[in-house]
């Protein structure tokens, strides 16, 4: 971990990539008098934070991180409380968004398939989305959307179709493959097709913490596209280990902690404040009223720090579980004078749905193809909406074999094996998950079993192992 008297040094130097970085960017002027060409279509800002707990923040209830922008946002606009990710690790959850398709259909449905290419990061098996997949970019494209997307994709490397240029996005600066983004100082980064070298960064130095380039980037962004009605998808890597931050910050007196969880709180306080700088860029242009902006994470909490911060709260799991703590996640969506301040929502919904929500918001046909629906109507509702009794939700898990999970309001099933049993757990009288409800429910049970074959389609990359 760096030392916080080099902070300030790994601010100036990203300022200033940053500044080369965008003179070669592609992409129209400014507009000077900061209004928006197209009123009727809000800009819409889609962050992710990455394996962020379900309770790491303050308004779903922690106590020991600080994270008063985000907390803001609830009070400012609605908090769900029954979000789900696309799965329960990162390249899959992030297809599913993309393309509107659950891990059933969808084309990446694990980090790792048989096939595809050797990534970046060394790994085989890295499967790409095909020319054919749909993305939301390409759909807001279709509706006059110029679109950006920074941080992590994982959903192509170089020379497949996969590529975020060939999905919808006008602009791309991060990390393609996902492995690499395990690591806070890169030797490189990707601008469009090209690669950005970090000088300091080679053979393990630490000069340039990648992080504060993508927040820079973003302030760009916004600032140079604010004449047109834009997407920008921003899926942060904070606080995904490698633990690494050149400041413990306010946590550096916190004696008690290990400095792993000094690094941890550090780098969600970190998110949570370059998010703020975000929100006043927004004000400061007169755009605050003119955007949407959502904030989730792609998967549950990879380490739960139990007794310190308790990243998954009361619920079941971590990354790489089918349980609720695996797949759960916040969601928070701001949008003033549209979405009522401070309201909770208690409707189940998923990934898949964030594609036709936003295809329904700018008016945009919704590809034939996706299982998600709209949840607009939810989000705009000054009471937070309620369940939708009859959706079914559904998941793939292929790193441990092939395990599926379903949510068949008020039902959640899983199965840790292809053949194996179901256990069924009631999440209104047990949203721990800690009674198995199985053997007094057959039925439902049958039900299960009949959901997860009719929505399992089968994948030559993603074969079912028995």
């Amino acid at each position: 971990m760096l030392q916080s008297c080099r902070i300030p040094c790994h601010r100036m130097i990203g300022a200033a990539l940053v500044l080369a970085i965008l003179s070669w960017h592609c992409g129209g002027p400014s507009n000077k008098s900061g209004t928006n060409s197209n009123p009727e279509k809000p800009n819409i800002i889609f962050i992710m934070a990455d394996d962020l707990g379900y309770n790491d923040l303050g308004c779903y209830g922690q106590k020991s991180i600080h994270t008063p922008v985000l907390d803001q946002m609830a009070r400012e606009g609605m908090r769900f409380t029954q979000c789900y990710a696309g799965s329960t690790v990162c390249a899959p959850s992030r297809s599913v968004l993309m393309t509107g398709q659950h891990t059933g259909h969808t084309t990446v449905r694990g980090n790792n398939g048989i096939g595809g290419v050797t990534g970046l990061g060394g790994a085989p098996g890295r499967i790409p989305l095909r020319a054919e997949d749909v993305t939301i970019a390409e759909v807001l494209k279709s509706v006059g959307y110029t679109t950006g997307m920074i941080g992590k994709w994982g959903l192509g490397e170089p020379g497949t179709e996969g590529l975020p240029g060939k999905q919808g996005f006008d602009e791309f600066f991060g990390y393609l493959n996902q492995r690499r983004a395990h690591s806070y100082f890169p030797d490189y980064i990707w601008k469009n097709t090209d690669t950005l070298h970090l000088n300091g960064n080679e053979n393990g130095g630490q000069a340039v913490y990648v992080h504060d380039l993508f927040t820079e980037a973003t302030l760009d962004f916004i600032k140079r596209k604010k004449a047109e009605p834009f997407f920008l998808y921003l899926p942060y890597t904070l606080p995904h280990d490698t633990y690494e931050i050149p400041d413990l910050g306010q946590y550096a007196d916190s004696t008690q902690w290990t400095v792993e969880e000094q690094t941890y709180a550090a780098m969600v306080s970190r998110l949570d404040a370059d998010i703020g700088r975000v929100f006043q860029l927004l004000k400061d242009e007169g755009l605050d009223e003119k955007t949407i902006v959502f904030f989730c994470s792609d998967n549950g909490a990879a380490q739960l720090w139990p007794g310190r911060f308790d990243s998954s709260g009361k619920l079941r799991g971590r990354k790489r579980d089918m349980y609720e703590g695996g797949l759960r996640v916040p969601m928070i969506v701001r949008y003033p004078g549209k979405i009522a301040g401070g309201t909770t929502n208690s409707t189940p919904w998923y990934f898949a749905d964030v594609l036709p929500t936003l295809a329904e918001l700018t008016g945009a046909k919704i590809p034939d193809n996706v299982d998600g629906i709209s949840v607009l109507s939810n989000i705009f509702s000054e009471h937070g909406g309620g369940p939708q009794s009859n959706r079914v939700f559904y998941w793939e898990f292929y790193e441990l074999g092939f395990q599926q999970a379903i949510r068949w309001y008020p039902w959640k099933g899983v199965r840790l094996s292809p053949d194996g049993p179901w256990e069924l757990y009631n999440l209104e009288k047990d949203p721990e998950e800690q009674v198995n409800a199985a053997d007094k429910f057959p039925d439902i049970v049958d039900s299960l079993t009949q959901i997860a074959q009719r929505e399992h389609s089968p994948s030559p990359y993603f074969p079912v192992k028995k």
